[in-house]
């Protein structure tokens, strides 16, 4: 429920905004409106105030303000002076601009009220932790590296630098520079292209294999029903044996990673006292069914002291929040337009498109942390609607950007079959975008 809640709210404050957005710059440029919608389909709900029929249908997968238009039908004597497509291109343009630059100022606000209200917590680019096997292991990334550059691109943060490798995965080798713990500079080469590892981390099903954070030796939390918590295991152990060798939590951790379904004596230390145990982990297969390892349910305690290094928070002048909010905005809406130039170069996975069934997933995720992580992920999906809907795609607001930019450079409209021809292309592809978004939704969430 309190996923659905969360949802629900996203929709219906990022929507209703960036068409507010259009009917406010409407009705400022003298075009007569009939209607405001959230959501598509029969509206459940409707309420005329203003002269205008306000809605909600149940369709949750966008909405729309419909104008007095000649194009859509009959339109009364006294109202073609009002008509949307009887206006200046100029006034047209303002119109189908506001609702993008509604969502994107709304993201600077979500961030400023985030960041001035809450503080900032930045994690800086440290590498804390490897996972073997993994793509990161591969290219060689060592515990203690600092991430400076990604393909020539510097980074301020993990997440930044996260995002970047990520979203270069599919474009060929990745040039991470980084600085190790000699303070000597050197190259990690991640040469992960059309791989299957790849493909599972634009799936979300894997990880590149790196975390900011260090882990100590001891047990920090036991799974509920896990071989580890059948064996005894409790938060604050620290296994020092297995199969009779000495290990570190790395190294036992290959161990079980594998023998599924082998019967492993350890050794831990409890308050100091030494136990004994048999360990058996349970068999998984892995996202890509390429392998069965063994899983027994145990998470590390975090290296404090690390994490103290690595974390970073304070709270910003209210000037300051402004200008990180407007730095996020502007990031994030050239990561999204660069990831959409990848697609179409072929240089990104298919599989990094998200629908509505993930976000729903994410603004549940983020709203059980708490309300700062949820008011972010709101300015994050706020940009994406922004700028999607500045793509020069017909029947997106930026189709319509290009056809009116046309007429206002040539003096004449695009020809009636011109428009329509891009309106059936555009409505394909939009409905092809939403498919891929279901399936790669059904597939993450439920198959993966």
């Amino acid at each position: 429920m309190q996923t659905v809640l969360a949802f629900l709210v996203a929709i219906l404050l990022l929507v209703s905004l960036h068409e507010l957005g259009h009917l406010l710059v409407a009705r400022w440029c003298g075009i007569k409106v009939l209607r405001f919608s959230v959501g598509f389909g029969k509206p459940f709900y409707t309420k005329v105030w203003r002269n205008i029929e306000w809605s909600l249908a149940p369709i949750p997968l966008g909405g729309y303000v419909k104008m007095v238009d000649t194009r859509e039908g009959k339109v009364a004597e006294a109202d073609l002076p009002y008509a949307f497509d009887k206006q200046h291109p100029l006034k047209r343009i303002a119109v189908v601009v506001a609702g993008p630059l509604v969502n994107l100022v709304l993201a600077i606000v979500l961030y400023f009220v985030a960041f001035g209200v809450g503080g900032v917590t930045e994690i800086r680019p440290y590498v804390g932790t490897v996972q073997t096997p993994s793509i990161a292991s591969k290219a060689g990334f060592q515990a203690g590296d600092k991430i400076l550059r990604v393909n020539g691109v510097s980074v301020n943060n993990f997440a930044d630098a996260q995002t970047e490798i990520i979203l270069n995965l599919e474009s060929g080798k990745v040039l991470v520079d980084v600085e190790t713990t000699t303070g000597s500079t050197a190259q990690r080469i991640i040469d992960a292209k059309g791989s299957s590892e790849a493909e599972n981390v634009a799936k979300r099903q894997a990880s590149l294999g790196i975390s900011p954070m260090k882990h100590s030796e001891i047990i920090g939390f036991v799974a509920p029903n896990s071989p580890a918590e059948k064996a005894g295991l409790q938060a604050g152990d620290q296994i020092t044996v297995m199969l009779h060798q000495n290990v570190t939590w790395q190294e036992w951790s290959k161990i079980v990673r594998e023998n599924a379904g082998r019967n492993l004596p350890i050794t831990y230390v409890r308050n100091g006292v030494s136990h004994t145990s048999t360990l058996r982990p349970e068999p998984v297969e892995l996202p890509d069914r390429s392998q069965i390892v063994g899983r027994v349910g145990l998470a590390a305690q975090a290296d404090q002291a690390w994490a103290a290094q690595v974390r970073h928070h304070y709270t910003p002048t209210l000037s300051q929040a402004w200008q990180l909010g407007w730095e996020k905005t502007h990031h994030y809406a050239a990561l999204t337009l660069g990831f959409f130039g990848k697609l179409i170069m072929g240089q990104a996975s298919l599989s990094h498109i998200s629908g509505p069934l993930t976000i729903a997933d994410v603004a549940g995720q983020t709203v059980q942390i708490g309300w700062q992580p949820y008011v972010e992920f709101l300015a994050l999906v706020s940009i994406s609607l922004g700028v999607m809907n500045l793509l020069p795609v017909p029947m997106l607001d930026g189709g319509h950007l290009v056809y009116y930019t046309w007429e206002l450079i040539r003096g004449k409209p695009l020809s009636q079959r011109a428009q329509e021809w891009g309106l059936r292309m555009g409505a394909t592809l939009m409905l092809m975008m939403m498919l891929l978004a279901f399936f790669n939704d059904i597939t993450r969430l439920f198959l993966g």
